[in-house]
């Protein structure tokens, strides 16, 4: 037995009439405060990532009641205090009364876990919010929540301060998480604060995080924010999606002031591919679609209380939209009931050995015209250039963890794979015109995506680096260096055997490498693999770097730290170097990725300046005629003569070993220019536009630049 004394009793008795801490705050908080204790189950973590995830499982919520069709604008707002305010033009939470709990719906959702309309099956038939943790975990995880719901001609609120009911007490017209609180001790009120207009409903809900649980640098990432409302608007045809950011923050589109976006997509997830794929295409965007049922068991709450399992039937809607191109990166997206599945789940599973499968089956029934021989095509070779959206609606998917990330639901793999095998099989047999012709295209594709991963890998596996012991198997023309430091080992690629003769003059041995091209390569961008492999300089190239090509480059084994393309000064040699890049690009990005492709930058003059008596003449090199025009008016000024004519370089061929070695190859004097891709879907286009094999918007692009260009530049 315990005795308590007066003093505790009377010190109890005041705690709880003050408020400060009542029973009926155990059991609002029962399940909350474990959502405190470990947020990271249920957000994944504290930093920006958890914060975003909170936005969006209340932005999910209002993308459910579009899927029920109920709602046609979702307004996202960051505001300048560091809340968030997400607004519906849905049903509205529910404001009667919930019977088992005595709560009033909206209480309900944001203060009980695994609580919603997601459960019983009468309200959503596929939603995102399937935990039913959502609005209650980031209500948890909120210094101050606001909920509005607009809902049978009246505006109902409840506040809420770290999951606790409540009234705040704002001193000003804005509303602050700071303000006195004042919980709710013997029951909760729904007030209503408003009218709201005749046919009006909706849910607005608004919060501040709780930086108690959050770090203090973490912030809602406007970039994410736009492309998650991008994604939405395609998954939901016809669903409006409008963002106002007002945080004015450096280095975001409202840095200057209030920003607005707004999205609408009435193409659905055709459109999505069309918005993804950067390639150009080799098939439409072919969209498979189909059904299934399966039956599964899951615990449902009978009339008593107690838990039963119950055998229930379900339904999986497929939807998939495909598209190949012409590169060989590939683009997936996948997604439940509009929720992203970054990390898969059963049904990429299922897409993915449909499409294996599927291929197989087409290239053994075509293996003559084709000329398949006795290999067979991976997953690799069916993936190169695909992007695709896979979209799966089914009720009450099971995730793995609280994220959504991983799609668990077994049965969903074997429907998905007998959809995408059933529609793809009808599409690459169609025997319609246009689309059988892109179903040959699409098959001659696949076959040389095999042949080329073979080829490269038989390329990787004859890469050795000659030693005394062994004989080189590297391209003759190849002046390799002695080091075996792959940081400090340089591969410069020359143009032309006359710049090679100087160049290997000029060079150190120890540590710097020539390969010589002849003229100007493949254009890699309207060549096949296959076409690129086949190439004697392109290969040669693959073959002396010693990391593959394409999907099997791999950057530990390139055998050296630079590659430095060293072109001629002029016209062609910018074209050659263009060429080079493309090929790079396409087919080694890795290696530009990496920061480990460089320009050398020759000089385009030299410039004696004459010194008085006998002192030795000095020499300056100038890169531009901007450079050079400098140099002789601040000669001129200072009264100095220099030699005529001053020489002028067409080539790399015409400087003198010393001349290349101290302005392009020693690493102490050179200028180097270093390739980067800060954006590489830009750089994806400008290539296309380029170097492609549609030549109208080339044309357009020349005339255009061309209105613009200084006669005087020209180089004749």
């Amino acid at each position: 037995m315990t005795i308590t004394s007066p003093e505790r009793r009377d010190a109890s008795r005041r705690t709880a009439t003050t408020g400060d801490y009542t029973a009926r705050h155990l059991s609002v908080l029962e399940g909350l405060e474990a959502v405190r204790k470990r947020p990271g189950m249920y957000i994944g973590s504290t930093d920006g990532r958890g914060l975003m995830h909170c936005l969006w499982e209340i932005i999910d919520n209002a993308v459910d009641e579009a899927l029920a069709g109920a709602c046609h604008r979702i307004d996202v707002t960051l505001h300048v205090d560091g809340s968030v305010e997400v607004h519906d033009d849905g049903r509205g939470i529910p404001v009667d009364i919930e019977p088992k709990t005595g709560l009033s719906g909206v209480e309900v959702v944001f203060t009980k876990l695994h609580a919603g309309g997601k459960f019983g099956g009468g309200s959503y038939t596929a939603s995102g919010g399937l935990h039913g943790v959502g609005a209650s975990v980031v209500n948890a995880l909120s210094a101050r929540l606001d909920c509005h719901v607009e809902r049978g001609g009246q505006v109902h609120s409840m506040s809420f301060r770290r999951g606790e009911p409540g009234v705040f007490a704002d001193q000003g017209p804005q509303p602050s998480p700071d303000a006195p609180f004042s919980p709710f001790v013997d029951g909760s009120q729904l007030l209503v604060t408003g009218k709201a207009k005749r046919g009006v409903t909706g849910s607005r809900v608004r919060y501040w995080a709780d930086r108690q649980i959050f770090l203090r640098e973490a912030a809602f990432a406007y970039d994410e924010l736009v492309t998650r409302a991008r994604q939405t608007t395609y998954l939901v045809p016809g669903l409006t999606i409008a963002l106002r950011d007002e945080r004015g923050l450096a280095g975001t589109p409202g840095a200057d002031g209030p920003h607005d976006e707004v999205f609408v997509h009435e193409g659905g997830i055709t459109e999505y591919v069309e918005f993804l794929a950067s390639d150009p295409p080799v098939t439409d965007v072919w969209r498979l679609h189909g059904t299934g049922t399966f039956r599964e068991t899951v615990p449902v709450l009978d009339e008593q209380g107690h838990m039963s399992p119950t055998e229930v039937e379900r339904e999986c809607e497929v939807d998939v939209a495909v598209r190949w191109g012409t590169g060989y990166d590939t683009h997936v997206r996948s997604f439940v009931n509009i929720i992203a599945t970054p990390k898969g789940g059963t049904h990429l599973a299922g897409f993915e050995a449909a499409l294996l499968k599927t291929f197989r089956r087409q290239l053994e029934l075509n293996a003559r015209r084709l000329k398949v021989g006795g290999d067979k095509v991976d997953k690799d070779d069916v993936l190169a250039g695909l992007t695709a959206v896979v979209t799966v609606r089914l009720a009450e998917p099971q995730f793995e963890g609280q994220t959504k990330e991983v799609l668990g639901t077994n049965a969903v793999r074997a429907i998905v794979a007998r959809v995408v095998e059933n529609e793809l099989t009808t599409a690459l047999t169609s025997p319609q015109r246009g689309q059988k012709q892109q179903a040959a295209v699409l098959l001659e594709k696949v076959v040389a995506e095999m042949k080329a991963r073979l080829s490269a890998r038989l390329h990787k596996e004859t890469q050795r680096r000659k030693n005394a012991l062994e004989t080189s198997s590297l391209p003759s023309k190849l002046a390799d260096c002695r080091t075996s430091d792959v940081e400090r080992s340089e591969l410069f690629i020359v143009e032309g055997d006359s710049a090679l003769g100087t160049a290997k003059l000029a060079r150190s041995s120890e540590f710097q490498a020539l390969l010589p091209i002849r003229g100007k390569i493949l254009n890699v961008q309207k060549a096949t693999i296959a076409d690129m492999l086949k190439n004697l300089e392109c290969a040669a190239i693959i073959q002396v770097v010693g990391a593959g090509s394409g999907r099997s480059f791999d950057l530990e084994a390139a055998r050296y730290g630079k590659i430095i393309l060293m072109a001629d000064a002029d016209v062609d040699g910018a074209h050659i170097r263009t060429l080079l890049l493309t090929l790079f690009f396409r087919y080694m990005r890795p290696l530009v990725d990496a920061g480990r492709v460089f320009a050398a930058v020759p000089p385009l003059h030299r410039v004696e300046i004459v010194n008085p008596g006998a002192k030795k003449n000095d020499t300056v090199y100038t890169y531009s005629e901007a450079e050079l025009r400098t140099v002789l008016a601040t000669a001129a000024k200072k009264g100095r003569r220099y030699k005529e004519p001053i020489q002028r370089y067409k080539g790399l061929g015409e400087m003198d070993a010393d001349q290349l070695a101290e302005t392009t190859m020693d690493p102490r004097h050179r200028t180097l220019r270093r390739v980067t891709v800060r954006d590489v879907e830009a750089a994806e286009r400008v290539f296309e536009l380029l170097m492609g094999s549609d030549v109208a918007p080339r044309k357009d692009f020349i005339v255009d630049g061309a209105r613009g260009l200084d006669r005087d530049r020209i180089d004749v």
